[in-house]
């Protein structure tokens, strides 16, 4: 006898917006989506650090501290490093550049290249740039620092981005009147020069590359020092706050981790892993 065989069902595909991007467990990002996302994250993340300025009574104190801190364990040299690297004038407006542009430019740029060359590991990179952003915004509300660059003469620092050409400086009338000069623990330059070291060294073929992105954050930081934006100890407290970052960000981030990513990068003109005609009866899993 004959049993006459039911037909197989078709999962249909769920409708996808344009700019769709597929992970390997079939979570779809967008790229506007990405771009809004990161958008509206920075707007609220600068509104909230510029609105919390600390005292200049409060910040000077704490700027005492840290620098009793760096004197104990020997580590307070910062004043006589920019002594020597005033004397080098092309030195200290590199350093200029580099502090008010590097910070971005990489950070997108490392941002893109994930997006578009290692799918599955975006999301979870992407939230721990996140959630290391915003605790930083835990240091700039409780602990006021002043930079360097606003010590007393007495201390001996320079301003560097007043007093040499550079396209910015905070002195001027609408960065001076917007900006929270006393954000300076954590330093977000060094948590974000490391982020874009950690995504990068593993990921890039040329091994010239990979020392370049490794010296990224040592750059940073001799910059952030040279500037007088910051002290020693904001770095360190800045890769503390990348390192919880990763650890939060790992506890909750599910899209693109279902599947291991393949060793190479991925092509972008593939097909989705998950295929085109048939889908998971449950469709796309977000992607937080």
């Amino acid at each position: 006898m004959t049993v006459a065989r039911q037909p197989t069902a078709e999962v249909p595909v769920r409708r996808r917006l344009p700019g769709a991007r597929v992970l390997s467990d079939g979570s779809v990002l967008y790229w506007w989506g990405e771009i809004v996302l990161a958008l509206v994250f920075y707007s609220v993340y600068s509104a909230i650090r510029n609105a919390n300025f600390g005292g200049r009574a409060e910040a000077f104190a704490n700027a005492r501290a840290l620098i009793d801190v760096q004197e104990f364990f020997g580590i307070s040299h910062e004043q006589v490093l920019q002594e020597w690297a005033l004397h080098v004038k092309p030195l200290i407006i590199a350093a200029n550049y580099f502090y008010g542009s590097l910070h971005f430019v990489v950070t997108i740029g490392v941002m893109v290249y994930l997006f578009t060359r290692w799918r599955d590991d975006y999301p979870l990179w992407r939230n721990t740039l996140a959630v290391t952003t915003a605790l930083a915004l835990v240091g700039f509300t409780f602990w006021p620092l002043m930079p360097p660059r606003l010590l007393p003469d007495s201390y001996g620092y320079v301003d560097t981005l007043a007093r040499y050409p550079t396209f910015w400086s905070f002195n001027s009338g609408a960065v001076n009147r917007i900006s929270n000069q006393y954000a300076a623990m954590p330093s977000v330059h060094c948590a974000w020069a490391l982020w874009c070291a950690c995504v990068l060294v593993p990921r890039v073929r040329h091994r010239w590359a990979k020392w370049l992105a490794a010296a990224y954050p040592v750059a940073t930081v001799t910059v952030i020092v040279l500037t007088g934006n910051h002290y020693v100890l904001d770095a360190v407290g800045g890769f503390t706050v990348l390192l919880i970052g990763f650890l939060l960000a790992r506890r909750f981030t599910r899209a693109g981790r279902g599947a291991r990513p393949s060793p190479l990068p991925s092509d972008p003109s593939e097909p989705s892993p998950a295929g085109e005609l048939r889908r998971p009866a449950d469709g796309a899993s977000p992607a937080p």
